[in-house]
């Protein structure tokens, strides 16, 4: 094999395909990156046999051929190089990479080990607008579960129905929802489409394409295999579905919205960083809204306490609930408002805590954004 390529070129596709790797891996074959020169240009790859990334650039090919390198070292001198074209040659004694007076050998790994990388079929395809995306991969991801225990709980569930895409993640304790645009293509059904994605892998895929115009999502597979693909321009990630069923969280959303505060999104996130920096880690925060405002009240250890309280337009009877600081500060920078609607439900249960709804306060129109928490037990 032997090939120049770009260094920006080549340092950037190489950053993209081990960013879904793994940092530490069980099996040292599965930290390789693929490389394949062929005619019609240079492909690279990476894979774990849960995520893949793959993308394709131009570059002089004089051999076609095929190596496996270790990703995470290549990504590192590649980034590193100077400013002068990239010739890469195999021989004997390994892979051979030479940048101007910069010249490094590096081993090469057995590429017949090497998984195939999954295919996407597409059978079931769509396209959504880029930022759309990955702004509601920010606005959900978040909420998901990071304890393994539950896998479940781990990923974010992607449901495609006519001509919206809903994203909905939960770790039990709080619910984010967002709908956004889905262009199928064909006439619209109602036939539901889902598919829970890993929130890591997710997560990467919003960072990676979200200045990318448009991505096509596509299920394909069947059984254990279940894959969906996001493609934007010369790039691709896979992903294995978590096999599963996610609770059935939206009749958790109350259709009723009479009782409900609205602040200014920014203010409530800066008091509320100020108030909790007394509270001990776990610890809820007290809230009491009223016709005066939302007070925030926190009493932490060695005596240490904090009150402040910012303006708020209420609706309805006074109320004093406790919410964990974290998850409400993570919810308010979702919002991408200037105000927040703070809603309080009502439950049959009575012994039961009954959630907040947060959603942006907008004029008109149905609300895409929306979570759900909630709050903790006061204990005096």
């Amino acid at each position: 094999m032997k090939f120049q390529v770009n260094r920006d070129v080549f340092s950037e596709a190489v950053s993209f395909v081990v960013k879904l790797l793994p940092q530490r891996n069980p099996q040292p074959i599965l930290a390789g990156v693929l490389i394949e020169a062929t005619d019609s240009g240079l492909s690279l790859s990476a894979f774990d046999y849960e995520a893949s990334a793959r993308t394709t650039i131009e570059a002089t090919i004089d051999e076609p051929g095929t190596i496996l390198v270790h990703g995470r070292l290549l990504s590192e001198i590649a980034s590193r190089l100077p400013n002068a074209p990239i010739e890469i040659t195999v021989d004997d004694d390994g892979i051979l990479l030479t940048c101007g007076s910069a010249r490094f050998t590096l081993a090469s790994m057995p590429v017949q080990e090497y998984p195939a990388i999954p295919e996407v079929s597409g059978d079931h395809s769509g396209v959504v607008p880029a930022e759309d995306f990955a702004t509601a991969i920010a606005q959900v991801a978040f909420a998901a579960s990071r304890d393994d225990v539950t896998p479940v709980l781990t990923g974010v569930q992607l449901e495609v129905t006519g001509t919206q895409l809903s994203l909905v993640a939960t770790d039990r304790y709080r619910v984010a929802l967002r709908d956004i645009p889905f262009d199928s293509g064909v006439a619209a059904d109602e036939t539901s489409t889902t598919a829970l994605v890993p929130a890591r892998t997710l997560t990467e895929v919003g960072k990676t394409f979200g200045h990318s115009g448009d991505i096509t999502v596509s299920f394909s597979g069947s059984g254990d295999r279940e894959i969906i693909a996001f493609t934007a321009g010369n790039k691709t990630v896979t992903s294995l579905l978590i096999k599963g069923n996610f609770p059935p969280v939206r009749r958790l959303f109350p259709e009723q919205t009479d009782h409900h505060a609205v602040v200014n999104t920014g203010e409530l996130i800066e008091a509320v960083r100020r108030v909790a920096l007394v509270l001990d880690r776990s610890a809820p925060l007290r809230f009491t809204f009223g016709q005066d405002g939302v007070s925030m009240d926190a009493s932490g250890t060695e005596q240490a306490r904090a009150t402040e309280s910012v303006d708020a337009t209420l609706t309805g009877d006074e109320v004093t609930i406790g919410l964990n600081p974290q998850y409400l500060l993570e919810s308010l920078g979702a919002v991408k408002s200037e105000f927040t609607r703070v809603t309080f439900t009502s439950s049959d249960n009575a012994n039961k805590l009954s959630p907040i709804l947060i959603t942006p306060q907008t004029s008109g129109g149905v609300e895409s954004f929306k979570y759900l928490l909630q709050p903790n037990l006061l204990l005096r």
